[in-house]
């Protein structure tokens, strides 16, 4: 008799896939927003990407010795969740966050469960989640930055959605037209975390990551389009299809919807669950925009639908073809 093991997540179906060479492609489809990153920050990116993603190397090792196994570093994971970490992360947080929040996202995101493919919760934002509630001062709108043009130095200033939050940006303040704003979204001059100056950079490695069939497109489209739906209700302003844009552009949620929330190990596997999951994350993205005290809600909104990722396989499971 034939015998069928099942296998942690993510499911392989081509023979000539494996995890390394998935988490190198997401590594190489990071490397845009990466890039474009170290052009507006300087060496203060390449400082934070080199210590996340050294600090998540080192954690990965220490903590398989601690459970006296082999340290899986040459899947990659260890990397990528470095990268993905570091480009949610303010540009000058003090050296200590990457350090702690490294150490977090892999020694409570992720080994205690038995490493990579076990895992409830992304682990890059069980990091983040720990340092956003215990050094809330180093990592509010005073940490982010905008370069003007023509100015040799940064200038601190909080990011559009915490200053919207704060009703301290006037719709007069805003640019006046779609294709403005999507200038100013798109080209990688706005504020924000490393990883959200430049949404252009970001499709790019967004859409290679879903044509190389590594990010499930179902949660991208189904999380972009609730938060672009539930902005037109909004009233920052009259337009609903310039405020849908601005929801969308501004804030992780581009970032969100391409490399976090499409974390194959904490997805529902199920086509119905996918689009449930990446919905769920839209709403409840813009549920803590637009009535919590957080201007931002990625994060929060990812960590609760890994949890509900096992629901939703359940409710979801497709009827097998023929039965009734």
């Amino acid at each position: 008799m034939e015998k069928f093991e099942v296998a942690s997540s993510p499911h392989l179906f081509r023979v000539n896939r494996s995890t390394s060479r998935m988490m190198l492609q997401v590594i190489l489809a990071l490397m845009p927003a990466a890039l474009v990153s170290i052009c507006v920050f300087r060496e203060y990116a390449i400082f934070q990407i080199a210590l996340c993603v050294l600090t998540c190397v080192a954690c990965e090792w220490l903590f398989s010795q601690l459970r006296g196994r082999r340290a899986p570093l040459e899947d990659n994971s260890a990397i990528v969740t470095g990268m993905i970490l570091a480009l949610s992360l303010p540009w000058n947080a003090p050296w200590y966050v990457p350090v702690i929040a490294s150490l977090i996202a892999i020694g409570v995101g992720k080994a205690p469960y038995g490493g990579l493919g076990f895992n409830i919760f992304n682990p890059a934002m069980v990091g983040r989640a720990f340092v956003m509630l215990c050094f809330a001062t180093v990592m509010g709108g005073g940490a982010y930055q905008l370069t003007e043009e023509g100015a040799s130095g940064i200038v601190s200033q909080p990011t559009p959605m915490v200053q919207i939050k704060a009703g301290e940006l006037a719709e007069t303040q805003l640019p006046q037209d779609t294709a403005s704003l999507l200038k100013v979204c798109f080209a990688g001059v706005h504020n924000g975390s490393l990883g959200e100056v430049s949404g252009l950079a970001i499709l790019i490695g967004g859409l290679y990551l879903i044509a190389r069939r590594n990010g499930e497109w179902r949660v991208t489209v189904g999380m972009l389009l609730a938060v672009f739906l539930i902005g037109m209700l909004s009233k920052i302003h009259q337009d609903p299809i310039y405020c849908g844009l601005f929801y969308l552009t501004n804030g992780a949620v581009l970032f969100g919807a391409f490399f976090i929330a499409t974390d194959p190990v904490t997805n529902p596997i199920t086509p119905g669950g996918q689009w449930l999951f990446g919905i769920g994350v839209g709403v409840l993205t813009m549920v803590f925009r637009l009535f919590s005290g957080y201007p931002e809600g990625v994060m929060f909104a990812v960590l609760l639908m890994n949890a509900l990722a096992p629901l939703l396989n359940h409710v979801t499971i497709p009827r097998p073809f023929g039965k009734a």
